[in-house]
């Protein structure tokens, strides 16, 4: 014979509390309205007695589907698995389902994309895909969907994002190359359409400024893509452009990875003839020759933060005290990629 499912009546009789104050301690939303030891006490009854939520019937009565939008521009990209999991460190505790969309990073892709989530009726989107001008992910947030932000942020608007500090990061690595010896620092750059390329670009030129270092705009190098294929292309225009340089500051890690592979099959050394310097600290960097300089951004926590702040933002009592702005700090990573210049020949 099969079991019967347990209700929330069944919840409600064991507590002693009404049907509805069981169905509020167990909304990953509502609970914020009672007491805790209320809400403990109906969710240690639930699990005592095998209740599992009907989230379809859920959904019909509360409007809600129990699941969110996340968004990321490469699925190929080491960096996005701490992150996600710091995001499903989060959400999935209180019930919530994740649903990954790859964009590729193509702008008419991720507009698609956004429409596709929609359409699946999730509560709120987790965008770390965004451009700086977005407006399908702009327009979805001004017809009342919540959604965060990450890594990116959307201009100009009010969704709420969480970056990294770009300006220290930029900062302590072209101190560390000054420091070293190193006068003539060619940038690459990312794409000036992410808000996080134009970001670090601007920071290279204002750390350059405070550091009492030449900005010489024939020593930066824009990549259309934050993928190794473009560091690799941007070497090379700097190299044919018979610049000098002795060191590359890029503005992600795999810029620095296709930047030294281009170096390489030049027979140019790095570090020794040119040293060269990454941003994010990916997973995996301690194993690849010559180690990477780079600057460590927060990944777990960071996905943790945002899914923090979409829980506040889909909770009608919270939503208002989310700030705009989350800046995570950064700290410096040297390794093996960096070095003293070489001495030039007299």
């Amino acid at each position: 014979m099969q079991k019967r499912r347990v209700t929330l009546k069944d919840i409600a009789r064991h507590t002693g509390v009404h049907a509805s104050t069981v169905s509020r301690a167990l909304d990953p939303v509502g609970y914020t309205l009672l007491t805790d030891e209320v809400a403990k006490r109906v969710r240690t009854a639930a699990e005592e007695l095998g209740y599992r939520p009907n989230r379809i019937a859920a959904g019909l009565r509360t409007s809600r589907t129990m699941t969110v939008g996340v968004m990321i521009p490469d699925i190929t990209n080491v960096i996005f698995p701490p992150i996600v999991r710091g995001i499903e460190n989060v959400l999935e505790p209180v019930g919530y389902a994740s649903i990954i969309v790859n964009t590729d990073s193509e702008e008419q892709r991720e507009s698609r994309l956004v429409d596709v989530l929609r359409d699946r009726g999730v509560d709120g989107i987790i965008h770390a895909a965004a451009f700086r001008s977005d407006p399908s992910i702009a327009r979805a947030a001004e017809e009342g969907l919540p959604v965060v932000t990450l890594n990116r942020k959307v201009e100009p608007s009010n969704i709420p994002y969480v970056v990294n500090d770009e300006e220290a990061g930029i900062y302590e690595m072209l101190r560390h190359l000054r420091d070293l010896g190193h006068r003539d620092i060619a940038h690459l750059a990312g794409p000036q359409d992410l808000s996080t390329g134009q970001a670090r670009l601007a920071a290279f030129r204002h750390a350059a400024s405070k550091l009492a270092l030449t900005f010489n705009p024939n020593l930066v190098a824009t990549a259309s893509r934050f993928d190794e294929e473009e560091g690799a292309r941007c070497a090379r225009s700097l190299l044919d452009s018979n610049q000098q340089f002795t060191a590359i500051l890029c503005a992600n890690d795999r810029l620095a990875l296709g930047a030294i592979e281009e170096l390489r099959q030049r027979g140019i050394r790095c570090p020794d003839d040119v040293s060269v310097t990454g941003f994010n600290d990916m997973p995996f960097l301690a194993l690849i020759k010559p180690r990477l300089t780079t600057v460590r951004i927060q990944q777990f926590e960071a996905g943790q933060t945002v899914a923090s702040m979409l829980l506040r933002l889909m909770n009608p009592a919270t939503g208002n005290d989310v700030p705009l702005q989350t800046v995570l700090p950064v700290s410096l990573v040297v390794r093996e990629s960096t070095a003293k210049p070489a001495p030039r020949p007299s």
